[in-house]
């Protein structure tokens, strides 16, 4: 090959990078929408701001957090899914929205697997099994036990899909009829847990942790496979003698189609923040363990996940709508 003809191919590809780097460096270049799929308050609201105020300062531009509740996840997800795939539009969720979600309901508008891209797992964490203060029980066999002796009795709140599956399944290895009241979140199923409305639920720490401490719930477990440090004088569901073979997460998504050097910006920028003291500190607190993954490992990670919760919800008996 002529002197030439190398100097016109190192030229070519050049040019052809070009791109890539130029958007690479611009990204972003205005305010970032980031969908929380359910109101103000919930376990996913609380990982979010965290986030979102640290990204924006590792940015340099405002993530804005916008709240788009409803239909268990669904709304917020089917925006981001039909969001331009520029990465102004980013999506928090969970197993619930994402994974669980599409067992639970038959006609999604959206496709699960294809509408979206993975950017990476930011956190896990922790339920609580909690009861109103009026049921006999301080442990959960006394609870179980209370629930054969009195069937269809008690109720149990569910504020995501999540707690569905969780408390299906549990309610399914006890041999507990308990009567389901389903919420379109957390914070108005803790209000009637709160009233004794509804006196049985599988909550995050973080809603419930204030009322714990005025003593206006009781915890019974976690969902953890060991104590939590938060709550060492609780048992986990393993030493109830439980298996759960599951753990909630958290994730950052953006629309399908994304381009992959604004992917890795936002995975290379949430990896960063994730492993600092001070934001591990402020997730530790409420219970959530920092989890920062690459974008292939977190792909992996989905997609076991639906293996784990579909199997969980067709043990537990649950139908879909």
């Amino acid at each position: 090959m002529s002197p030439t003809s190398r100097i016109l191919l190192l030229a070519f590809a050049v040019l052809n990078l070009a791109p890539a780097a130029a958007l690479a460096q611009a990204y972003p270049n205005k305010p970032i929408r980031y969908i929380v799929s359910f109101p103000p308050g919930g376990t996913s609201d609380v990982v979010a701001r965290i986030v979102a105020q640290k990204l924006t300062e590792a940015l340099g531009r405002q993530v804005v957090v916008e709240n788009r509740g409803g239909a268990s996840g669904v709304i917020g997800h089917d925006l981001v899914a039909k969001a331009p795939a520029d990465g102004y539009t980013l999506l928090q969720t969970s197993m619930g929205g994402l994974v669980t979600n599409r067992f639970l309901y038959k006609n999604l508008p959206f496709d699960p697997d294809t509408d979206f891209a993975p950017i990476s797992m930011l956190a896990t964490a922790g339920q609580v099994l909690v009861v109103h203060p009026g049921v006999p029980a301080r442990t959960l066999a006394e609870l179980i036990a209370h629930a054969r002796a009195y069937p269809g009795k008690l109720n149990y709140a569910t504020g995501n899909t999540g707690g569905i599956v969780m408390t299906g399944m549990l309610a399914s290895q006890a041999g507990m009829q308990l009567v389901h009241i389903p919420y379109k979140s957390e914070p108005p199923a803790i209000t009637d847990l709160l009233s004794g409305n509804v006196q049985v639920m599988i909550s995050s720490y973080a809603t419930v942790a204030p009322h714990l401490r005025e003593g206006k719930l009781r915890a019974l477990v976690t969902t953890l496979p060991n104590r939590s440090p938060l709550l060492p004088e609780v048992p986990s569901i393993a030493e109830a003698g439980f298996k759960f073979p599951f753990l909630p997460w958290a994730g950052m998504f953006g629309p399908a189609r994304m381009p992959k050097e604004v992917t890795e910006r936002l995975n290379r920028e949430l990896n960063a923040l994730l492993a600092r003291q001070d934001v591990r500190d402020s997730l530790l607190k409420q219970a959530f363990e920092p989890k920062g993954s690459g974008t292939a490992e977190f792909t992996n990670y989905v997609r076991e996940q639906y293996h784990i919760w579909g199997r969980a919800i067709r043990e537990a008996g649950i139908q879909p709508e």
